[in-house]
């Protein structure tokens, strides 16, 4: 947390010299520091407006190749980022990547269910591996991925982006540094409401599960990092669907509750039916919060005394920077496979304890 922390503010500061020297002064200096080169695997939504973008503001990596199995959608990628012919992959001739020097490290940015074979697959090849969130959709699969790219002496990381995030940088630091005594009770939800009827999110056999595994789990990393902690119970309850036709495979809200060994509570919701989006923390001697806590940018902090004096950044950007300045540094980096595998137990456990009845179920 500390390190993530550091990074942010080099970052950070970073920018702010190049700003104040001059734009372009400051891309001249990017430009001579040693960049990693990535491939992103799958061309979805994520990848094209929030991961190719962030790419272009990145100081230690950038984009060289794409992994798609729609070939439509090579040629205006081909065209906006220049990716040459020979760092295009599809589905079937991935494995070749292991033979390309220009290629680093590999972003996956597919359906759950293709996030452990693609794993490891890149780690064979012989590539560091960036996984997006949920690593997986269980954690038998969650330590074979760990356990691969330990076996290849390979990085992975979980797309865990806000813990690059100033907001929940000062988050964690007011937990951690008890500015306002020991944290007591953290509410943290996470949900939105979901259009199209077919996208995979709503097939449990791509997902495996509805908004828990979506964006409930940042709900669940949430009260984690802001406690500090790690919860040692939970109960658990799904809701009778409003749409059981549309969300025939997946659950369409749940509720659960997180213990942690110092007496904390954690309160969570997540949903597919209506936008709710905020972690607050209730301390010995006052609170903290922050709202639109996990979009992807205008979050909005506040503490009993006042407002956090941030601004806001690429978490894309700053996500990929600081995962591969670990890489380029040969040090750990701050969202390692084993966080993701820590809330792959949490909502194993949760689900075990909705089909349970809310019976309280120990996680790990």
């Amino acid at each position: 947390m500390h390190q993530s922390r550091r990074d942010f503010l080099h970052y950070s500061a970073l920018l702010s010299a190049a700003a104040v020297a001059s734009p372009l002064a400051g891309f001249a200096g990017f430009s001579q520091q040693k960049k990693l080169g990535i491939a992103l695997v799958g061309l979805g939504g994520y990848a094209t407006n929030q991961l190719a973008p962030a790419l272009m503001q990145t100081q230690f990596v950038e984009l060289r190749g794409i992994v798609t199995g729609t070939p439509s959608k090579i040629p205006k990628w081909v065209e906006k980022y220049r990716i040459p012919e020979k760092n295009i992959y599809n589905y079937e001739n991935f494995d070749r990547i292991a033979d390309n020097k220009d290629i680093d490290v590999v972003y996956i940015v597919l359906p759950n269910s293709m996030h452990a074979e693609f794993t490891v697959r890149a780690a064979k090849a012989g590539k560091h591996v960036i996984c997006e969130k949920p690593m997986a959709v269980s954690v038998a699969e969650g330590r074979q991925m760990i356990d691969a790219c330990k076996k290849a002496g390979k990085q992975l990381a979980i797309g865990y982006r806000l813990h690059y995030d100033p907001f929940h940088l000062e988050m964690m630091r007011l937990s951690r540094e008890k500015v306002f005594g020991e944290v007591k009770l953290v509410e943290a939800s996470d949900g939105f409401r979901a259009g199209d009827p077919n996208q995979w999110r709503l097939k449990h056999a791509l997902s495996g599960g509805g908004p828990l595994m979506d964006v409930g789990i940042y709900a669940i990393q949430g009260a984690r990092y802001t406690i500090g902690l790690e919860p040692i119970s939970v109960t658990a309850q799904e809701f009778p669907k409003t749409d059981p036709v549309k969300f025939k495979d997946v659950e369409e809200s749940l509720a659960w509750q997180l213990q942690f060994p110092n007496g904390a509570i954690a309160n969570s919701f997540t949903t597919y039916i209506t936008g709710v989006n905020r972690l607050y923390a209730a301390a010995e001697k006052g609170w903290f919060e922050v709202n639109n806590a996990y979009g992807y940018g205008g979050q909005q902090g506040r503490t009993s005394t006042g407002a956090m004096p941030f601004t806001h950044i690429n978490q894309q950007a700053a996500h990929m920077d600081g995962v591969c300045k670990a890489i380029l540094e040969n040090r750990p980096n701050n969202v390692p496979g084993e966080e993701g595998l820590r809330d792959m137990k949490v909502i194993e456990a949760i689900y075990a304890s909705a089909a349970a009845g809310g019976k309280s179920v120990k996680i790990g």
